[in-house]
């Protein structure tokens, strides 16, 4: 690191030690916990604490014995916030200082607000410098951050300074606006881009596209976040720009859960702040390592608003590595929102990859969306070039996946709409049955 950027890492924990230390405690917590594993008996004592706090300050757990275990609490979701918001914010920390709201963003459905505590923020704080480092980024080193950066969550010049960050608003991707973005990254020296996998990927594609010299530039680390990142995608990143490109596993409404292995096979998990667990599709039931089932997250951290068995709508399997009374937790494939997974026509879940790193490297295609429509038939809207693309050989790429009974229909757009988020959706389903 040059030296402002030293001076940006030593400062930040030089207040931090003036402020009595606790980020770099609760990273040397996550640090241990990566390394040894995370304890059993630490978690469970973790759980119980969060649901007597739940139980005795907010209205919404009120009724509920102090000591119930984890597995007789309720799962809840966003529409359960929404519905009961005031009920789940803990009666302690209503006017507390350092407290901080986030939202989603609202790609699916209206935005919610999470309100979290100092404590939760300083832990999130350490989650973010460790995966951070985990993926070569490093407090102080020039980032550029893509994202749709609207009004509640940009950020001030100070905070920019302090940061050395660079908000890059992604609400276009154009052509145009692609090349303005590689010329400053390039100009500022910019050395991390963190930012929704999606953009990322439109960056790429036009580095290829346009044939862009990337190796005057300075990037040093790549964390796609919001969005599973094709390995195809992913892999092609790193050979660009000759770095590392590791997505974490995070929300707005808990924050950096994890990060994704050097060579993309799986995601790891805190366990420190966080208690994932894996429940059947249709049922409130643990679901088996390398099942498909639904995230549904405690956050061991959140005070302010407790976050108890939170059924975020993404799906995944897990695995967990037991090491005596220790413990480690991997998500070995993230499928994304339930409502969005596409299923072939015998009912069988797939992953999203089977689109995405099928279609990468198509000649003349810029953009596609793969739309479930009903049990056997899609529709696949492609944007390019219909004179180099060969629909014949797109479909046959896709459809062993699906069953030779499928009906895919081809559809040429001149654009794949973004969401308010700033995120396109590439894969959707509309059919009621196979959601």
């Amino acid at each position: 690191m040059i030296l402002d950027e030293r001076g940006r890492w030593f400062a930040f924990f030089f207040l931090d030690a003036l402020r009595g230390g606790r980020v770099r405690q609760y990273y040397d917590e996550i640090r241990r916990g990566y390394r040894q594993g995370t304890s059993t008996k630490e978690t469970e004592a973790k759980i119980c604490s969060i649901i007597s706090h739940a139980v005795r300050t907010t209205e919404y757990y009120h009724d509920y014995p102090g000591d119930t275990p984890l597995d007789k609490m309720p799962v809840v979701n966003k529409d359960t916030y929404r519905g009961s918001y005031d009920a789940f914010l803990s009666g302690e920390y209503r006017d507390a200082k350092g407290s901080r709201t986030m939202s989603t963003s609202g790609s699916t459905g209206t935005p919610l607000t999470i309100i979290q505590d100092k404590d939760k923020v300083d832990h999130d704080t350490a989650d973010g410098i460790f995966f951070g480092a985990m993926a070569g980024y490093y407090i102080g080193m020039k980032m550029g951050f893509l994202r749709v950066w609207v009004h509640n969550v940009k950020k001030s010049a100070l905070r920019l300074f302090a940061e050395n960050m660079i908000m890059v608003d992604t609400s276009v991707l154009g052509d145009a606006e692609i090349a303005k973005m590689l010329d400053m990254f390039r100009r500022r020296k910019v050395k991390c881009l963190i930012g929704y996998a999606s953009s990322l990927g439109e960056i790429s594609r036009y580095i290829d596209r346009r044939h862009v010299d990337t190796s005057r530039f300075s990037i040093r680390s790549i964390i796609p976040i919001s969005e599973s990142m094709p390995s195809v995608v992913r892999q092609r990143l790193s050979e660009q720009f000759s770095c590392p490109v590791q997505a974490w596993y995070s929300n707005e409404e808990n924050g950096i859960m994890g990060i994704q292995s050097a060579n993309g096979t799986a995601y790891y998990i805190d366990s420190e702040n966080f208690h994932i667990e894996i429940l059947k599709m249709d049922a409130d039931e643990p679901a088996k390592d390398g099942e498909l089932g639904r995230i549904v997250i405690t956050d061991l951290r959140n005070r302010a608003m407790p976050i108890i068995r939170y059924d975020t709508g993404d799906l995944a399997k897990a695995k967990h590595e037991i090491r005596g009374d220790r413990y480690r937790l991997f998500l070995t494939e993230i499928y994304g929102r339930r409502s969005d997974t596409i299923y072939d026509t015998a009912g069988k879940a797939l992953t999203p990859f089977v689109i995405t790193n099928n279609l990468w490297d198509v000649p003349g295609l810029l953009q596609y969306r793969f739309i479930q429509e009903t049990d056997n038939t899609y529709t696949l809207e492609l944007n390019g070039d219909p004179e180099k693309m060969d629909v014949e050989d797109i479909v046959g790429r896709i459809r062993p996946y699906f069953g030779e009974n499928a009906d895919i229909r081809t559809v040429f757009v001149d654009e794949i709409p973004v969401l308010a988020s700033g995120k396109r959706k590439y894969i959707e389903n509309r059919c009621a049955s196979r959601r």
